[in-house]
C-alpha cells in the first residue's frame, strides 16, 4: 500500500523572473509502506526540495502529493500544520531540538500538542528513549548530549506521534562513524520491527549502503530508481 504517491511534481523558484530556478522538473515517485529508501544526487539536485514538498513544507508550482490517499497539495498553511502534526515525523541535519527542555521533554513535545493525556505521553516517551538507548539521559538538556545522542532523541521526536512515516534530511551529517552506525542501526530496527517507514535525502554512502532503495535525483528529475533486496 502507498503511503505516498508525487506525481508530476514541478519547483520553480523566482517563476518568472530572469534568475528562475527549475529545481523540481515532472517527479513522479511511489513509496510503499514499510519503504527504508535513500534520496540521493549532488549537492542542488532537488533532493531538499522533493522532501520537503513532500513533508508539507514546500508548496509544489505544478503537481500532486498524496500522503495516505489525501491530497496535500492545495491545503492551507494551517491545513498543513494540523496533517504534518499528526502524519508526519521529521529528523533534521542540524536536530533542530529545543535548547531548554530535556531529552525527555523535547521527545514528548508533539505529543504535547497533540493534546495526548500525561499517561499516554509519559510512557510513549519513556518506552521511545529506551528504544534509541537513552533512558538514563531523559533529564538532560541538548547541550549535555553529544551529537550523536542529540539526532537519537529527534528520532525519537519524530516517532513519538506514530507518523505514518519519517523524513530524515541529511541526518548523518553532523555525525562520526560511530554516531552513524548506531543511529542507522536504531532506525533499520524500528523500520523493521514497527513498520516505520523511513525517506532519506542523503550525501553519505553509510546511509546509502543500508538503504533497500535508493533513489537518484539529478537536475531536478529521478534518472535511477533500485531496489535492493
Amino acid at each position: 500500500m502507498s503511503v505516498i504517491k508525487v506525481k508530476g511534481i514541478q519547483k520553480i523558484y523566482n517563476e518568472g523572473s530572469a534568475i528562475e530556478v527549475r529545481a523540481l522538473n515532472g517527479i513522479d515517485l511511489v513509496v510503499e509502506k514499510g519503504e527504508f529508501t535513500a534520496v540521493v544526487g549532488p549537492s542542488g539536485s532537488g533532493k531538499t526540495t522533493l522532501l520537503n514538498i513532500i513533508g508539507g513544507l514546500d508548496v509544489a508550482t505544478q503537481g500532486e502529493v498524496l500522503i495516505d490517499g489525501t491530497t496535500i497539495s492545495g491545503m492551507s498553511e494551517n491545513e498543513l500544520i494540523g496533517f504534518r502534526l499528526n502524519n508526519i515525523g521529521f529528523v533534521f541535519q542540524a536536530y533542530n531540538l529545543i535548547p531548554v527542555l530535556t531529552a525527555k521533554e523535547n521527545v514528548g513535545f508533539i505529543m504535547l500538542l497533540q493534546k495526548r493525556s500525561n499517561d499516554e505521553r509519559e510512557n510513549r516517551v519513556n518506552e521511545l528513549l529506551d528504544e534509541v538507548g537513552l533512558k538514563e539521559q531523559k533529564n538532560k538538556r541538548p547541550g549535555e548530549l553529544s551529537g550523536g545522542q542529540q539526532q537519537r532523541v529527534a528520532v525519537a521526536r519524530a516517532l513519538a506521534s506514530k507518523p505514518k512515516f519519517v523524513l530524515a534530511d541529511e541526518p548523518t551529517a553532523n555525525l562520526d562513524s560511530k554516531s552513524t552506525s548506531d543511529l542507522l542501526d536504531i532506525m533499520a530496527r524500528l523500520n523493521k520491527e514497527e513498520g516505520t517507514t523511513f525517506i532519506f535525502s542523503t550525501h553519505d554512502q553509510r546511509v546509502i549502503d543500508r538503504a533497500r532503495r535508493v533513489v537518484t535525483i539529478d537536475d531536478g528529475r529521478i534518472t535511477s530508481d533500485v531496489h535492493h533486496a
